[in-house]
């Protein structure tokens, strides 16, 4: 069993990212499966009652009109192939008036993609390939930059109202001016979870906005509103619902440009919200690794696979650490609270004890600092939270955003 014990342990050994890329990758394979699970069970009886009433339906048309079972199926698929080129029973508008292929050309670029419309001719799916290639691109960067001005709003915003919590509950000084105040927080970010909680509430607020106008202007239920937004503002785009396809309406302009400002701010909210709940999903990740390599090395009682020789003694292991103070002379980057806790009955070395001894030192001389000041003098800085050489929109929140540990 040791053997088995060390065989498991050296397997862990391996990179963090591949370890955690792999864990996610099963993960959503099992989220597809019981998802498929799930929508089969549901909508799987709906389904084959569709297909009972619409095969009565052509029987029963067949015999009352004596029209021979292909005769009809060769219209109904002539039917559908009008349908695709965008002709219906029901008066639409014109589907490639300048109007229509604006609207268009918004779901190509936006990557939603209704398929309401679609270009038939040769010349129109080359041109469109080149032009979603540029179009998509731009339009990614356009919700990047705005992810990265959204963050900074609410980081300062945070900011500030963390001050004021400080300066209420008498940590700093009533007498001292805001730059210094502001100046006493250099590196302070604000926590995931309440940007998460920002902008979670700002997308259902714009949702349900979005929903009392669609369901009296377009005539859809409000649940079904609600539905039309989340497919549309997480560009996922069925085209079962789509907005502003009826030929005319009653304040025509004003609809329509409601209707893309809606789509506009949705699309963004939404786009920032799945990065900042990726972020969640990689400190989920993180933690299972780290329970999973701890539970592998107690087996053989080796060292922490992915976190090294990082079981010292630290100051977060016994005592709560400063919200916002660190020690200069403490070494490394403030780790969370879970990351310097030993594991039970573990001899530990003559230099991790003395590394331990002044670690605590600092920090008795950094709690003695705040207590004749009043106020804390230093910030944490940067923490290492695993986000390192992120690219893109991770990249972005990887600037902006730290990830915090469950205390904060």
């Amino acid at each position: 069993s040791a053997c088995r014990a060390g065989r498991c342990c050296r397997s862990l050994h391996v990179n963090e990212d591949n370890g955690r890329f792999v864990l996610l990758a099963v993960l959503i394979v099992l989220y597809l499966l019981c998802g498929a699970a799930v929508f089969s069970a549901i909508e799987r009886p709906s389904e084959l009652r569709a297909h009972g009433r619409w095969n009565r339906a052509v029987a029963n048309f067949s015999q009352a009109f004596n029209i021979s079972l292909r005769d009809l199926d060769s219209l109904l698929r002539d039917y559908e192939a009008a349908v695709a080129a965008g002709i219906r029973v029901d008066s639409l508008r014109p589907r490639w008036d300048f109007t229509g292929a604006f609207y268009f050309v918004g779901t190509v670029v936006s990557t939603i993609g209704f398929g309401m419309t679609t270009p038939v001719t040769v010349a129109g799916k080359v041109f469109l390939i080149f032009y979603g290639l540029l179009g998509c691109a731009a339009t990614i960067l356009f919700f990047n930059l705005f992810l990265e001005r959204i963050i900074t709003l609410l980081a300062v915003v945070m900011k500030a109202i963390r001050l004021r919590r400080l300066r209420n509950s008498g940590l700093l000084p009533p007498g001292i001016c805001r730059d210094f105040a502001a100046s006493s927080l250099p590196g302070w970010k604000p926590s995931v979870y309440y940007v998460m909680l920002i902008l979670g509430l700002s997308a259902l607020v714009i949702s349900c906005c979005a929903s009392a106008m669609y369901t009296p202007v377009e005539g859809w239920a409000y649940l079904d509103s609600l539905y039309y937004c989340f497919v549309t503002f997480s560009t996922i785009g069925f085209g079962d619902l789509v907005s502003s396809q009826s030929a005319a309406y009653e304040y025509q302009s004003l609809y329509r440009l409601a209707n893309f400002l809606f789509i506009l701010l949705g699309v963004c909210c939404i786009y920032s919200l799945f990065n900042v709940i990726s972020i969640v999903i990689k400190q989920v990740l993180n933690w299972m690794l780290c329970k999973m390599s701890c539970l592998c090395c107690q087996r053989c009682n080796k060292p922490n696979a992915f976190l090294g020789r990082r079981n010292a003694i630290r100051p977060g292991s016994r005592v709560r650490r400063s919200r916002f103070a660190r020690t200069a002379d403490s070494e490394g980057p403030c780790d969370s609270d879970t990351e310097g806790r030993r594991l039970s009955g573990e001899m530990i070395s003559m230099k991790d004890l003395a590394a331990s001894s002044k670690v605590s030192l600092a920090l008795m001389q950094k709690q003695l600092s705040e207590s004749a000041n009043g106020y804390p003098r230093t910030v944490c800085g940067s923490r290492q939270n695993g986000f390192s050489g992120g690219v893109g929109a991770l990249g972005i929140m990887n600037n902006r955003l730290a990830e915090t540990s469950g205390s904060r």
